[in-house]
């Protein structure tokens, strides 16, 4: 019990000190874990509800990120250019978590680190689906598109169930409680870093499609179709590219992700359906609408968990989805298609 006694004097002295910590109160639970006969002691950190207004913001300040930003971006990029629908997107994600995760156990190395090694492995990976599988359903019928991706998504979670087992999976980083003072905010450390490598992941993404000559190319194909094909451009391969650097975008943000969250594979849905939320409000197709769709859906559910109930962020942007599609259905950044 001395290490038990020394974490609870260092949780009085967080309470006592920290200038939020005076309305947390603080429980001990106990069970016996008999599959490796030891005590688990938990502690629960409630609220009196005196908290301070530094803990309101901080909370804020903490949820606020473009993380989801950029998994939006791969999906709105790979409907600019193909014309397709990713229904496997979430799940290509919590494919990269799980990579993220077996290095991080087997290796020690940092998600954060790993988060462009893990981007060229999710580029590879999209860039066989589209030229070995997805490329011949591009003039098909948008149903078969639909069908073909839906059995992908079910596939991917089914072999993750099968690897990993339903059980939550996460990591922990040497700074995972750290967390910065400023001023009167309390802003997590992991939340920061994740956010800075987010920035700094989509400023790339934006240089290369408006200076790189493969950029350029890449846009082209989504402006002109024929004409891309009339100029003599490889178009079946840049599709290839463009459904890889879409897949390398949610390699970089699950490396993150896995910082933050728990996973499991049935989580790849969840994330599929948030990254439609956030393209359709900033405008499907929109590099740019991506990445504000993402602010405003993270600004939005952080607001509803802070002033409502953790329970009601989805109710609050699937609210704002249809405020978006009932007075700009093209979305935020959107063009209207005559």
């Amino acid at each position: 019990d001395q290490p038990v006694l020394h974490g609870v004097e260092q949780m009085r002295r967080f309470r006592d000190e920290s200038p939020w910590g005076r309305s947390l109160h603080f429980e001990l639970e106990r069970c016996f874990d008999v599959d490796n006969e030891r005590v688990l002691v938990f502690v629960r950190a409630t609220s009196t509800g005196q908290s301070s207004g530094a803990a309101v913001e901080g909370r804020v300040a903490q949820e606020v990120t473009i993380r989801d930003g950029l998994m939006a971006v791969g999906l709105s990029v790979i409907f600019g250019v193909v014309r397709v629908v990713n229904f496997a997107h979430g799940e290509m994600m919590t494919v990269a978590m799980y990579l993220a995760i077996v290095l991080f156990n087997s290796l020690g190395l940092d998600p954060l680190v790993m988060a462009v090694p893990l981007a060229g492995v999710l580029f590879v990976l999209g860039y066989v689906m589209q030229a070995g599988l997805i490329n011949p359903f591009i003039t098909r019928p948008e149903y078969s598109q639909f069908m073909l991706l839906i059995a992908v998504a079910i596939i991917v979670v089914n072999v993750l169930l099968i690897a990993f087992g339903p059980d939550a999976r996460s990591v922990q980083t040497s700074y995972a409680f750290d967390s910065f003072l400023v001023g009167p905010l309390i802003i997590d450390a992991t939340k920061v870093y994740a956010g800075a490598a987010t920035l700094v992941i989509t400023a790339a993404l934006f240089a290369f499609f408006q200076f790189a000559p493969l950029g350029k190319a890449i846009r082209a194909c989504a402006d002109n179709y024929t004409g891309a094909l009339i100029v003599g451009l490889n178009v079946k391969r840049l599709y290839a590219l463009t459904f890889g650097i879409g897949a390398a975008c949610v390699g970089a943000a699950g490396s993150m992700l896995v910082l933050l969250v728990d996973v499991t594979p049935s989580l790849g849905p969840a994330l599929t359906l948030l990254a439609f939320i956030i393209v359709i409000t900033g405008g499907l197709g929109s590099m740019a609408g991506a990445v504000l769709g993402g602010l405003l859906i993270g600004f939005t559910e952080a607001m509803a968990g802070l002033f409502f109930t953790p329970s009601a962020k989805s109710m609050f942007s699937f609210g704002l989805l249809v405020l978006v599609l009932l007075f700009r259905p093209q979305g935020i950044l959107g063009k209207r298609v005559s």
